[in-house]
């Protein structure tokens, strides 16, 4: 019988890879965000986030807002997998209980546009969460939703927003929102101060001239979206418990 750990253990079992996890598992940050939140160096944590990197737990993708910044984000889909091969390593009995679905949650997904990121997400989260409320909106609110996020909800979910008009994140402002997440690192920069505000970093299908590029953001978002389900739900069981 083997005595080491599995890899998974070994990188998250550090305090400071465990703790920019935790932070990433929120959303997207930049590296300088990270460092601020954990009270270390940058230099620090960049070599942190290389190992992180390296072992396939944490990718980085440059800002489409300025390409001099680069966002990381957490594979909550690797991190998933390999907690289950660590809870199979030490036992095949252990098996971790699935949170319980959100109830009366209220969503707003926020990106400049609001004509493919932003729509798609929140189609998909009704989707999937039918007792949710869920909105989006746009800094820059575009004329009419693009065609592609249309297609490829229709084609590929079944779901059909295209009767759908894009708003202004004005129309919002007043309502009250348990989570706000926001698409694009540029409408991050200029969004207003709402309260339990997380970030994606998801390039613009739009601007991407690969035919396939809408179907890989509305897969990256469901992803996403189903790694958020548990998190709600969570969240909602904590609030309630006595």
């Amino acid at each position: 019988m083997g005595t080491e750990p599995p890899a998974f253990v070994r990188l998250a079992a550090h305090p400071l890879r465990w703790a920019l996890l935790t932070a990433l598992a929120r959303g997207d940050l930049r590296v300088r965000e990270l460092a601020e939140h954990v009270g270390e160096p940058q230099n620090l944590v960049s070599y942190h986030l290389r190992l992180l990197r390296d072992g396939g737990l944490v990718t980085a993708g440059r800002s489409s807002f300025d390409g001099r910044d680069s966002y990381y984000h957490l594979d909550l889909g690797r991190c998933s997998a390999e907690l289950a091969g660590t809870g199979a390593a030490l036992h095949p009995a252990l098996r971790a209980e699935p949170a319980p679905p959100p109830g009366r949650v209220a969503v707003l997904f926020l990106c400049t546009g609001n004509s493919a990121r932003s729509p798609i997400a929140e189609a998909l989260l009704r989707h999937r969460a039918a007792t949710a409320t869920v909105a989006s909106a746009g800094s820059h609110p575009k004329p009419a939703l693009h065609p592609g996020a249309v297609r490829v909800l229709r084609e590929e979910f079944g779901l059909d927003i295209g009767g759908q008009r894009p708003q202004h994140l004005d129309a919002v402002a007043r309502r009250r929102f348990d989570h706000v997440i926001t698409l694009c690192d540029k409408v991050r920069e200029v969004c207003p101060g709402f309260p339990h505000r997380r970030h994606w970093s998801i390039p613009d299908p739009a601007t991407d001239a690969d035919p396939a590029a809408f179907s890989r953001t509305a897969a990256e978002i469901d992803t996403r979206i189903r790694h958020l389900l548990p998190e709600l739900g969570a969240a909602q069981e904590k609030e309630v418990r006595p």
